[in-house]
């Protein structure tokens, strides 16, 4: 991190994030589920090719996590995402760790304050940003079945909204020890 800071023209407080992009569909996510006896539980399944994509950064550090709903994952998409969290943190310069997606390699147009590095191959063990999808789709999509592409995103973006309302616990999911130790020598 220290030689990342260096590659700044500016000098202003470092912000790591881990970015990372997740596929939300109208097909549900069924999963096991209690119920009383007699009864058996229902859930309702669908199998329907219809997705959003959800884009989004956590900042393992304060636990700020910042997200877009975006039509597919490509370039323009990703270029759209960034502008966004460089707008977001105008008094920041930020370092966004990607994986190695395609659509990661394109030719972006940088803010200022915003330099990217790549993870090393299939590795998405060292990307935090997953476990904040499987925090989602646990306690936002399981046993879902949603009626319209309009009413999946609808849903998406209320629980990102929620999840984007509590940083300590997105600190305390993705704030691992070598990350935080990394940030601060």
């Amino acid at each position: 991190m220290a030689e990342e800071r260096t590659r700044f023209a500016v000098a202003r407080p470092l912000r790591l994030m881990f970015q990372d992009e997740a596929r939300f569909g109208r097909i549900s996510d069924v999963r096991h589920c209690w119920q009383k006896k007699p009864h058996r539980p229902v859930v309702k399944a669908m199998v329907t090719q219809q997705y959003v994509y959800a884009y989004g950064a956590i900042s393992p550090a304060d636990g700020r996590f910042d997200s877009l709903i975006l039509p597919q994952v490509n370039g323009k998409c990703m270029q759209l995402f960034l502008d966004e969290v460089a707008r977001r943190y105008p008094d920041e310069n930020i370092v966004m760790v990607l994986d190695g997606a395609g659509w990661h390699k394109s030719p972006f147009q940088l803010a200022d304050n915003l330099r990217l590095i790549l993870l090393p191959p299939y590795a998405p063990e060292l990307n935090p940003q997953e476990h904040v999808w499987d925090e989602l789709r646990e306690k936002y999509f399981h046993n879902r079945a949603f009626d319209s592409l309009e009413a999946l995103e609808a849903h998406l973006e209320q629980g990102l909204a929620q999840l984007e309302n509590q940083p300590g616990k997105m600190q305390s999911l993705t704030g691992w020890e070598w990350i935080i130790n990394s940030i601060y020598k």
